[in-house]
């Protein structure tokens, strides 16, 4: 009895682990920086922290028909924002927050062909998620990316969609 409750529990805890996505589909895309194209700035929806948007080349050429195609990855870098002495967030003129710490990179990457063992529970529609450390490597989080953005279908499961589809 005592082997089942502590599977049950690893079980558990592996789904908080990868419930900010899935690395073992989603890949980290090295070199994102050179070879994506940076569209957006903007402070996230949590309040707490700010976001600076890549898309590679099939995102955004295809971000002009309405709808991504398979093969588009969207990055977002995490970062903390600076804050004042009262822990309150720094706005800039244009009242985004100031950049401090990177905190994260998180992957979207979108198919249709993707391995029947990634849940499409795990997914938004064809898109795949994953939540990496600046330094590239898989970072635990208990964010649940998919059940967000599952409400997005009208703008392809995106929260930036209307800024790179007018690019």
């Amino acid at each position: 009895m005592k082997k089942i409750g502590s599977i049950t529990l690893l079980a558990v805890i592996s789904l908080v682990a990868l419930a900010g996505g899935n690395p073992e589909f989603v890949s980290f895309p090295d070199g994102y920086k050179d070879s994506f194209k940076h569209y957006s700035t903007q402070n996230r929806q949590n309040g707490k922290q700010v976001a600076d948007m890549y898309a590679n080349d099939i995102a955004i050429n295809s971000a002009k028909n309405g709808k991504l195609s398979d093969g588009s990855i969207i990055t977002m870098e995490v970062y903390k924002p600076e804050v004042d002495e009262n822990g309150n967030p720094i706005t800039g003129p244009d009242g985004v927050f100031r950049k401090s710490k990177l905190a994260a990179v998180a992957v979207m990457e979108k198919r249709s062909d993707w391995d029947e063992a990634y849940s499409a529970d795990e997914r938004a529609g064809n898109w795949g998620f994953a939540l990496y450390d600046p330094a590239g490597n898989p970072k635990d989080n208990d964010l649940d990316c998919a059940s967000c953005h599952k409400p997005l279908a009208n703008q392809d499961y995106m929260f930036t969609f209307p800024k790179l589809g007018s690019e």
